[in-house]
């Protein structure tokens, strides 16, 4: 037997009535926390799990027996030399470059700021260096010879990523020469 329709309708609109109701009771809560200003909160920072390091607190430090306003470098994790991944900031000044070397392991770099020019093989040339811009993506290979730096003339210096697997093992092709070059 089927319900006469009128009843049918009641019923549907009773449902229909708890719904609504429970949506508004649920509309009214959410407000009312909203209004007493004691929303979710986050809790601080826990350094023994998040290390965050700000620009203002980043330690530059020359490179490697270069001149005075040449390069410098900044170990944001890691060690070049210690086994295990490495991330340092390069920061290249114009008219300087690194003699051509190559290192033990491969190396990622990210161009954060500047124009950087890089070129592979043993004989140094800044004249044949390809510009990499801001944003720019440099994998250089283990144990290849390359080199890099800013050219003269640039506008500013070059702040490049430089990530790796420790240690780096540096070797300049030309032993006991200079590791940089006027560009």
């Amino acid at each position: 037997m089927r319900p006469h329709p009128e009843a049918a309708a009641a019923a549907g609109h009773a449902a229909g009535m708890d719904r609504r109701a429970a949506m508004i009771l649920a509309l009214l809560a959410l407000c009312s926390l909203a209004l007493s200003g004691r929303g979710a909160q986050a809790s601080p920072i826990n350094p023994a799990e998040t290390a965050v390091t700000l620009p203002d607190a980043i330690t530059w430090k020359p490179w490697n027996g270069a001149p005075p306003g040449s390069a410098e470098i900044a170990t944001l994790s890691g060690s070049l030399d210690a086994p295990g991944p490495y991330l340092v900031l390069m920061r290249w000044h114009p008219g300087f470059m690194s003699a051509p070397h190559s290192y033990a392991t491969d190396r990622l770099s990210i161009v954060l700021s500047g124009t950087w020019w890089v070129n592979s093989g043993t004989d140094f040339d800044p004249a044949q260096t390809m510009p990499v811009p801001l944003g720019g993506f440099v994998h250089r290979f283990a144990r290849t010879p390359h080199y890099d730096g800013v050219r003269s003339g640039a506008a500013g210096p070059a702040v490049i990523a430089l990530f790796g697997i420790a240690p780096v093992l540096f070797e300049a092709i030309e032993p006991g020469a200079p590791v940089w070059r006027r560009a």
